[in-house]
C-alpha cells in the first residue's frame, strides 16, 4: 500500500517549466507572424485565419495542461482506443470524403474550417507504438516481435501515404523508428537499418538521373517527381521551384533586423505575392523577410530548445514507456521542424508541412500541444534515473 501512495506521488518541482514557457512563447510569437502573414486576407469562414490561431493556442494550452494533470500511464494502457479512432478517421476521409487539390486530408467543420486526421495521427501513433515497444521490452530485438512492431504501425502509415501525405508519412516514420530506437533494439538491427538508409538513398539518386525516370514515375505522384526534379535540375524545372525562390528572396531581403512585422512595403515578398500559403508551408520565409536573421534565429533556437527538453526528459525517465513518448515528441517537432525550414531555405524538396506552434493550422497546432502535453506528463510522473546534465 505505501508503494502504491509512493508511486502516485507527484512532486511539482519535477515539472518541466522551461518547456512549458518555450511552447508558449514559440506559440505566441506564431500567433503574431500568422496575423502578418493574413493580412488583408478575405476570409470564407466566420473566423479569420489569425483568430483561428489564437483559438488553437488557448484550446492547445488547454489541452496542455489536462493531459499534465492525467497520469501517462493510465493513457498508455487505454492507447489502443486513441489508435483504432485515429485508423477511423483516416479510412473515412481516404474513402467517404471528396478530394480537395487531389488529396484526402480534410474533414469540414462548421465555422472552423477544415481538420486534418493525420495530424492527430502522431499523437495517437506515439502512446500506442509507446506502450507495444514497453511490453516488449528486452525482447523486441527478435524477429517475431519486431514484425508484430512494424504490423502495428502499418495501418497509420498506410493509410496517411495513401491519402496522400507524404510529408506527415515521413513524421509517422520517424516516430516509428525513434521509439523502436529508443527501446534498446539490438544495434545489429540499427547496422542493418543504416545500411538500408544509404542503399535506398543510392537507389534514389539511381533513379532520379535514370534517362527516363521509370522508377521514380512508378514509385511517386506526379506532382511529387516534379518537385524532385525541379530541386535537382533546377535549370530545366524552373516552375517547380518558383515558391521556394521567392522564399529564399524573402529571408535573404530581411538582412539581419528585417522589414519590421506586419510590413507594408512594396518590396515586400509576401506583400508582393509571390508565396501562396505563407501562413503555413513558408512562414519562415514570412519570419526571415520581416524579423530578418535575429527573428529566424530566434524562431530555431526555441525549436530547438524544445526538442533538447523533451530529449532530456527522456533521457531522465526511467520508466520506458515515458522514455519512449518524449523522445517521439522530441524527434517528431524537430524533423517537422528541420523540414519547413529546409524546405524555406532550399535545402531540400519542395513538401508542405508546418512549422511546429508557428505555422496557421488548428490540427498542428492542437497535435503538437497534445504531444508536448504527454511529454510533460512524463517528466511530473516519470521515475527519474540517473541525472543527466543538471
Amino acid at each position: 500500500m505505501l508503494g502504491k501512495l509512493e508511486e502516485n506521488r507527484i512532486e511539482i518541482r519535477k515539472l518541466d517549466f522551461r518547456l512549458i514557457i518555450f511552447v508558449i512563447v514559440l506559440a505566441v510569437f506564431g500567433v503574431l507572424v500568422v496575423n502578418s502573414a493574413t493580412a488583408g486576407e478575405v476570409s470564407t469562414s466566420i473566423f479569420s485565419t489569425t483568430e483561428k490561431q489564437i483559438f488553437g493556442v488557448v484550446g492547445g494550452i488547454f489541452l496542455m495542461v489536462l493531459l499534465i494533470m492525467l497520469d501517462y500511464r493510465k493513457l498508455v494502457k487505454i492507447a489502443w482506443i486513441f489508435y483504432l479512432l485515429s485508423i477511423i478517421s483516416l479510412v473515412y476521409i481516404l474513402f467517404f470524403t471528396k478530394a480537395l487539390n487531389g488529396a484526402h486530408r480534410w474533414i469540414h467543420v462548421p465555422m472552423l474550417g477544415t481538420i486534418q486526421p493525420s495530424e492527430f495521427s502522431k499523437p495517437a501513433l506515439l502512446l500506442f507504438l509507446s506502450f507495444t515497444a514497453a511490453l516488449m521490452k528486452d525482447k523486441i530485438s527478435r524477429i517475431y516481435l519486431l514484425l508484430l512492431y512494424f504490423i502495428a504501425a502499418a495501418p497509420v502509415v498506410v493509410l496517411v501515404l495513401m491519402e496522400p501525405d507524404l510529408s506527415s508519412t515521413i513524421v509517422l516514420l520517424i516516430i516509428t523508428f525513434t521509439i523502436l530506437f529508443v527501446s534498446g533494439v539490438s544495434y545489429k538491427w540499427v547496422l542493418a537499418a543504416f545500411v538500408a538508409v544509404i542503399l535506398v538513398g543510392v537507389l534514389f539518386m539511381i533513379a532520379v538521373y535514370q534517362e527516363d525516370q521509370i522508377w521514380l514515375n512508378r514509385l511517386l505522384k506526379e506532382h511529387q517527381v516534379e518537385r524532385i526534379n525541379g530541386f535537382f535540375f533546377p535549370d530545366r524545372f524552373p516552375a517547380t521551384t518558383y515558391q521556394q525562390n521567392s522564399s529564399v528572396m524573402a529571408i535573404g531581403g530581411g538582412g539581419l533586423f528585417g522589414k519590421g512585422l506586419n510590413t507594408t512595403s512594396v518590396e515586400s515578398v509576401k506583400n508582393g505575392d509571390f508565396l501562396v500559403e505563407e501562413q503555413c508551408d513558408f512562414i519562415f520565409a514570412v519570419v526571415g523577410e520581416e524579423l530578418g536573421f535575429i527573428g529566424a534565429s530566434g524562431v530555431i533556437l526555441l525549436v530547438a530548445l524544445i526538442v533538447f527538453e523533451c530529449f532530456l526528459i527522456a533521457a531522465r525517465t526511467s520508466d520506458l514507456a515515458g522514455k519512449l513518448i518524449a523522445a517521439g515528441t522530441g524527434a517528431s517537432l524537430g524533423l517537422q521542424s528541420f523540414i519547413n525550414i529546409g524546405v524555406s531555405m532550399l535545402l531540400i524538396p519542395n513538401t508542405g508541412i508546418p512549422l511546429p506552434f508557428v505555422s496557421a493550422g488548428l490540427s498542428s497546432l492542437l497535435s503538437s500541444f497534445i504531444m508536448v502535453g504527454l511529454t510533460l506528463s512524463v517528466s511530473l510522473r516519470g521515475p527519474r534515473g540517473k541525472k543527466v546534465f543538471y
